[in-house]
């Protein structure tokens, strides 16, 4: 594949995300929209046609940085037996597939919140696959990669990336070149990546 056929991510300057050569993209209720070779996504969190950008930006005063990011930027360690869990807080989205997989070991209600022997090697490698900001990882390992579209929308939280490259800043300490979460609320400290402020601030894509 030659470099300018290759599924890129770039930013508008307080403005949208500019998707190029995307094969897949998933709306929230899991049906597959019709890709173009260039698309431009909402990242201000107010377009009316999510997750199209319909320049709502330019009313609403986006910018494309700022604020301060919810997550500390470190990276902390959970042994156990067989296997070394790492979490890096900064990268974290609270998609809570960690819980809805495997409750039993991923439990944030729990200190340490992380019990790698609570549960068996695969539920673990699962759960590191799915977690959509590459926020666990594990020792010894690169990042688990799942087979999913390119670009997932959350319902009432960010984009899941799957391969594409974006041309900015690392996420954080941990972070994966090939797996993250982009921001489309526009509250996130850690713009252009989700930081989990849409949770926290109770942010609904409204479809």
């Amino acid at each position: 594949m030659a470099d300018n056929d290759k599924p890129t991510i770039s930013e508008r300057d307080n403005g949208p995300f500019v998707f190029r050569n995307i094969s897949s993209l998933r709306a929230e209720d899991g049906s597959d929209l019709e890709v173009k070779p260039v698309m431009a996504l909402c990242r201000c969190g107010h377009s009316k046609n999510k997750p199209f950008c319909d320049g709502s930006h330019k009313t609403v005063g986006f910018e494309s940085r700022g604020g301060k990011p919810a997550g500390r930027d470190r990276l902390l360690s959970y042994e156990g037996a067989e296997v070394t869990v790492t979490f890096s807080p900064r990268l974290c989205s609270h998609a809570a597939e960690c819980a809805r997989l495997a409750g039993h070991i991923f439990d944030s209600t729990q200190r340490p919140w992380i019990i790698p022997d609570n549960g068996t090697l695969a539920e673990i490698e699962t759960v590191v696959a799915a977690c959509p900001s590459g926020a666990l990882a594990l020792v010894g390992q690169t990042h688990r990669i799942p087979e999913r579209a390119e670009i997932v929308v959350e319902k009432n939280g960010p984009y899941w990336i799957t391969g594409p490259k974006l041309d900015a800043q690392s996420a954080g300490e941990g972070a994966s070149l090939e797996k993250y979460v982009l921001c489309r609320c526009g509250l996130s400290g850690n713009k252009p990546y989700c930081d989990g402020s849409h949770k926290d601030q109770g942010w609904k894509s409204g479809g």
